[in-house]
This record gives C-alpha cells, sequence and structure tokens, in this order.
C-alpha cells in the first residue's frame, strides 16, 4: 500500500499564517523522509483557519525543499482558470521538478460565495462547462489539438520532458465518470463526502477508457486519520478539529483551537451530535487499529493508495501521527 499526504495548512491558536505555511514545508519534507509517496495541498478561499489559497506558488516552495516526493494540487480549482494559463503553471512546475508533479483538478467553490464572486464572476457558468475545460486542459498539456484548431500552434511553454500527471478529484459518480471518460487517475475525497465512494470507484474502473495518459485505471483514496501511541490520545487531538469545524460551520474558525479549549467548548445538542458524526468517519486509534482499518478500506475501495489528511493543534502530534502510520503500514 501506498501512503500519501493531503495538507490544508491549517493556522493553529497563537500562530501566524506565515508559521503555518512554514510548518507546511517541514511536513512536506517529513513526509519524505518517512517514505509517503505525494504530498498534496489544498486550494480554499477565505476559509478561517486556513492558509492554503494558493496552491501553485506553494508547490514550488516544496519543491525546493525536498527531492523524490510527488507534489501536487488536491485541487486546483478549474473553474476559476483558463486552462491555458493552468497548463503553464504546471508545465513551469513540471520542467523545475521532473516527474514528480501531479496536477490534481476539481470543480468545488473552495470557499463562501462572496469568494467565489470575487474570484470569478462566472463561476456557475463554468462548472457547468468543467468537461470542455478538462478537455482543453489536456489537449493544452499534451500538445493534442487538430491542426484546424485555432490552438494548434500555442505552446503552454515551458514545455517539460514529462508533463504533469492530472488527477480527476471528486466526492460523487459524477467526476468519476469524467475522470474515465478522459482517461486520468481518480481521487475520491471520502473524508469530505456523504456519497457512495465504492459506487464511485466501481464506475470509474469500469467505463475508464484507455488515453496516452493512463493505459488502466488509476486511483487513490483520501481518508482523514489521527494516529497516537493509544487511542485515548488520539481522541484527544480530534477534538481540536471537530471543535474548529463546528465553529468554521458558524463562521468563527479562524483557528485550530488547543485541546484545553476545545474541551471548554459549550455544545448544543445538534452539534454534540455533529460532532459524533465527524468522528465516526475519522480514523482515530493506535497504529496497530488504524493498520487494520487502511488494510480494510484497501480491500473494499479496490485501491492501492490512500492519502491522509490530519488537523492538530499541535504541529508536533501532527508529524508523530504521520509517522506512526507510515511505520505501521510502509515499513
Amino acid at each position: 500500500m501506498k501512503l500519501s499526504i493531503l495538507d490544508q495548512s491549517p493556522i493553529s491558536e497563537g500562530l501566524s499564517a506565515k508559521e503555518a505555511l512554514q510548518q507546511s514545508i517541514q511536513l512536506a519534507k517529513a513526509g519524505e523522509a518517512f517514505g509517503y509517496t505525494r504530498y498534496w495541498l489544498t486550494e480554499h478561499h477565505d476559509l478561517g483557519g486556513l492558509a492554503s489559497s494558493a496552491p501553485e506558488i506553494l508547490l514550488g516552495v516544496m519543491g525546493a525543499h525536498t527531492e523524490k516526493i510527488k507534489l501536487g494540487s488536491g485541487a486546483l480549482l478549474l473553474p476559476y482558470y483558463r486552462p491555458y494559463k493552468v497548463a503553464e503553471t504546471f508545465n513551469t512546475l513540471a520542467t523545475l521538478f521532473p516527474n514528480r508533479i501531479d496536477l490534481g483538478i476539481g470543480r468545488a467553490p473552495g470557499g463562501a460565495a462572496e469568494a467565489s464572486m470575487a474570484l470569478a464572476n462566472n463561476f456557475l457558468e463554468n462548472v457547468w462547462k468543467m468537461p470542455e475545460l478538462v478537455a482543453e486542459l489536456i489537449q493544452f498539456l499534451h500538445d493534442d489539438f487538430p491542426d484546424s484548431h485555432a490552438f494548434s500552434t500555442v505552446k503552454p511553454a515551458p514545455v517539460p520532458d514529462v508533463p504533469p500527471e492530472i488527477w480527476m478529484l471528486g466526492t460523487s459518480k459524477k467526476s468519476a465518470m469524467l475522470a474515465a471518460e478522459n482517461g486520468v487517475a481518480y481521487a475520491f475525497g471520502e473524508f469530505m463526502s456523504e456519497a457512495d465512494g465504492k459506487a464511485s470507484m466501481k464506475s470509474y474502473r469500469e467505463n475508464f477508457k484507455k488515453s496516452r495518459m493512463l493505459a488502466s485505471p488509476k486511483t487513490l483514496l483520501t481518508v482523514t486519520a489521527i494516529c497516537a501511541e493509544t487511542e485515548e490520545r488520539a481522541r484527544e487531538l480530534a477534538l481540536s478539529s471537530s471543535i474548529w469545524k463546528i465553529r468554521s460551520a458558524k463562521g468563527k474558525g479562524a483557528y485550530i483551537p488547543s485541546g484545553e479549549e476545545a474541551k471548554k467548548e459549550i455544545l448544543s445538542s445538534e452539534e454534540k451530535q455533529v460532532k459524533k458524526q465527524m468522528e465516526q468517519k475519522m480514523l482515530i486509534g493506535t497504529p496497530e487499529q488504524l493498520q487494520e482499518r487502511f488494510q480494510a478500506l484497501q480491500k473494499e475501495y479496490e485501491t492501492d493508495e490512500i492519502m491522509i489528511t490530519t488537523t492538530t493543534h499541535c504541529f508536533e502530534d501532527k508529524i508523530n501521527s504521520y509517522r506512526l502510520l507510515a511505520e505501521a503500514i510502509l515499513f
């Protein structure tokens, strides 16, 4: 099994955004040392407690601080951008860091409606055009426009020896089918989906069309996991993440609270139920417990790669969680 990292660059109580981004650099370096396959950065806009709004910039920094771990966007929100500019940006990264760049694309807004409007006044229109945007992006990256096309002579320079690998990210059968029809890899976000992920993965595999990019289906599953030496400690760490998410839903998630602050949070009966549901969806436990859970997920979803997102208040606890999982599963 392969393990990978999805980083949202969370901002913990008492830290600045600059410090959060510096921690992201350290996480990428640690992930490489621990044997993780990929390190991806999310794209969020005006969401309290998160510093990752420009993964395409941060990836260049991560590349300069690492040597072999694959680096990617998880996801770049394509409806906000013109495919040509995306191709130029990721071709530049792929030129600097050969055979290491993943271009994960999605269509979620990544923030509130006001942020979407500030970024692009035609976001919803472009969401409906996602199939055309994806097709155009692939054509730019692989120089695949017919001679009669207006863009046939337009090159997204610099053109790397190995183009970035395209991944379609999603949480439904719709995204799975779009990935399958275009012959690109598919990442299912189980950690943020209420849909049947196994059905989406199955649809992708059954409908996959061989392409110049992939000869056969390629998938990964993204989960939330928090690992510690004891289950009790892991659940203590998970509390900060749960309270932050509950606060965020009320527009009050400016930072990841400490464990002490999280314990003091007074929750309504409805919020207690939300917290329970959140933590049921997380993978929380010891290395031995999570090793079993990961192996079960690998079989259920028929995938050989699981990507992990971990949010804790203390950065050392996050690093320890990724280290424990790597030691239990990779070695």
